[in-house]
């Protein structure tokens, strides 16, 4: 998948088994974020995450996805709540990782209104080697879309967690 071009849509269930697509939240900008319980870079993008949405309103949809083949839902369900995601949909084959290619939690994606992707890559620039932000690349990102331009950057490598894919 191709940043500047159509992202693909997709269709999976939250953890009340509702089903969600992409497609359906057209017309808002959508944080689609391949996402862990476990990985303590993914609690830490949330929190930030979640701060950016209450100052984004309602322009911003966040799409949390669990694609570990490891994480039970069980898991998956009490540190969401903890955590205040409101909206976690399950990927256990991780079909929607494969086929956005993520790699990591978290893993980024950024679909503008008309479902154009914008960005892919990381929440910022915190790395092994850098542990203090300096960048804010989603921030950026969606921001800029929120003022009707293009992103900065369109695409950084993702850093985080391995997605546990089945072995």
């Amino acid at each position: 998948m191709q940043v500047n071009q159509p992202a693909l849509d997709f269709e999976l269930p939250d953890l009340d088994g509702n089903l969600h697509t992409l497609s359906g939240y057209r017309g808002r900008i959508v944080i689609v974020n391949f996402w862990s319980c476990e990985c303590p870079h993914s609690a830490r993008a949330d929190a930030l995450i979640l701060a950016w949405l209450k100052a984004w309103g309602g322009e911003v949809v966040l799409l949390s996805i669990a694609a570990n083949h490891n994480e039970p839902v069980r898991s998956v369900e009490e540190v969401a709540r903890s955590r205040g995601i409101r909206k976690v949909l399950m990927d256990t084959g991780h079909i929607v990782a494969d086929l956005y290619e993520a790699v990591t939690t978290p893993h980024v994606f950024v679909v503008d209104r008309e479902g154009i992707l914008r960005y892919r890559g990381a929440v910022d620039d915190v790395t092994f080697r850098q542990r203090t932000t300096t960048r804010f690349f989603l921030r950026e990102a969606v921001e800029a879309l929120i003022e009707g331009r293009s992103p900065p950057l369109t695409e950084t490598p993702a850093y985080g967690c391995a997605i546990v894919r089945e072995i």
